[in-house]
């Protein structure tokens, strides 16, 4: 329900931001060429450095205009004259959600008119700004780096991104202007009410359907995919109780991502999943299940978040008695793998059945909570080995000892067995619809972990006084 920290990685074309990016998040995610502005696929990372875990994200080179024969004249400096506009439009864009940003320059080519004009935004920030000095390929060029303090910032640190010289140094300082948090997640954002993030293709009708839930145009509401660039936090009372619904920019197929401001309205959808308790996906109906929306689910199952999918625009199909259940095989087809998530079909923009989505919200936000005695848990463990016993690998039989569930939010259950390892993928699934036909986990992922008995001799299990399930 906290979302990590995030570090920006802000600066001109070609000067080695996207190398740096790889090398912070430890693989190579951003596609990086010698030619300025090359676009990338992967929008952020995870770094983690010192027990501090945080974001990392790679801004695009900020381009402005130079005058005809200036020493940073470069084809993406040629442009408009009114280069300040552009630097606000992407610069400010990038840090406003950032906790420290990272000024990137090429320490070879020196100090640009291009590197100032940064320099003065992120200045007029309260964000720590750090100057990272980028291509020092060896001891002898630290030199180099000294002539960036001229710009007036925090720090800064001489590295080689591709070597990785210095990096380190980069990461501590990263780290102290972080504060330090061992988690990496921000503990005043951790309140215990239900939070909704509303996500979906751009122009799905996620805007529509808050302002429908809340009752006024909290949001703007366009035709034009896109409308919405900022993650806007809305607090109703439901049932007198507090609940915050995230709207967000429409999360488009990552090749079709535009520079600047879309590129960050995706990075805020991503943080807003990041900590809601509930996600609703929109889909459109007339568009039917997309590519893209298989996409989203998929980040929202692997950040642990409960799932509502709502049918958008069902008053615009064509439909006779078999229609939704059609539609609804086809979620369950193409969405096979989030299969436990409720489906509903609304037309927000008319109000049709729009009073379910809170209600299914609500429902698979308790599922979220819900704690099976240890006595319930292997009982029905003891009745999924009967039906199905595990095989092991080769001469050796796969024992499960104990099983109990260690804690809620999501759900997470703990076995212990005699190989962990003799553990098939397909057995945990098996194991996972038998919870699913037991108890109402409506909505939410179960979490499963296996661990190896401790090899104490005379501890009587709590499922029986042998060795096994």
């Amino acid at each position: 329900m906290s979302s990590k920290k995030v570090v920006a990685l802000a600066g001109r074309p070609n000067v080695g931001k996207s190398t740096l990016f790889n090398r912070l998040v430890g693989e190579r995610l951003a596609v990086t060429h010698e030619i300025p502005g090359t676009t990338r696929d992967r929008l952020h990372g995870e770094s983690f450095w010192n027990g501090v875990a945080f974001d990392v994200v790679d801004t695009g080179g900020i381009e402005v205009y130079q005058p005809k024969g200036s020493r940073d004249e470069s084809p993406l400096a040629e442009g408009s004259a009114d280069f300040v506009a552009e630097i606000i439009d992407q610069a400010m864009v990038a840090i406003e959600d950032a906790d420290v940003i990272v000024l990137v320059v090429d320490a070879q080519f020196g100090v640009t008119a291009a590197d100032e004009a940064i320099a003065e935004i992120l200045r007029r920030t309260d964000k720590p700004v750090l100057v990272a000095a980028n291509k020092i390929d060896d001891k002898r060029q630290e030199r180099h780096a000294y002539e960036f303090y001229s710009l007036g910032l925090e720090a800064v640190i001489g590295i080689s991104a591709i070597h990785g010289l210095g990096v380190g140094d980069l990461l501590d300082e990263i780290v102290v202007k972080l504060g330090g948090l061992a988690t990496g997640y921000d503990e005043m954002e951790d309140e215990d009410h239900l939070k909704i993030a509303i996500v979906g293709r751009p122009n799905a009708g996620k805007s529509t359907l808050l302002n429908k839930l809340i009752g006024q145009d909290r949001a703007i509401v366009s035709e034009v995919a896109g409308t919405t660039r900022d993650a806007i936090d809305t607090d109703i009372t439901y049932f007198n109780e507090r609940v915050t619904l995230i709207d967000t920019a429409g999360i488009r197929r990552r090749g079709r991502i535009q520079a600047g401001v879309e590129r960050y309205s995706v990075i805020r959808a991503m943080k807003a999943i990041g900590r809601a308790d509930v996600a609703l996906l929109v889909i459109d109906a007339d568009l039917g299940v997309t590519d893209q929306d298989e996409h989203i689910a998929g980040y929202i199952i692997d950040e642990y978040k409960s799932l509502v999918i709502v049918v958008n625009k069902w008053d615009a199909v064509e439909k006779d008695a078999f229609t939704m259940n059609v539609f609804k095989e086809t979620i369950r087809d193409r969405l096979h793998f989030v299969h436990f998530a409720p489906v509903i079909f609304i037309s927000a923009l008319r109000g049709q059945r729009v009073h379910q989505v809170l209600e299914s919200a609500q429902r698979v936000w308790e599922a979220r909570f819900l704690r099976i005695p240890t006595a319930e848990v292997n009982r029905l463990m003891r009745q999924a080995i009967e039906k199905h016993p595990p095989h092991g690998k080769g001469t050796k039989r796969l024992k499960f000892l104990y099983a109990s569930q260690v804690r809620t939010d999501p759900p997470l259950f703990l076995f212990h067995v005699s190989d962990p390892t003799q553990v098939h993928f397909t057995y945990k699934r098996y194991l996972e619809n038998q919870f699913r036909d037991a108890f109402a986990f409506e909505g939410t992922p179960i979490r499963m972990s296996f661990r190896a008995r401790d090899g104490r001799r005379g501890r009587r299990s709590a499922v029986n006084s042998s060795e096994s399930l």
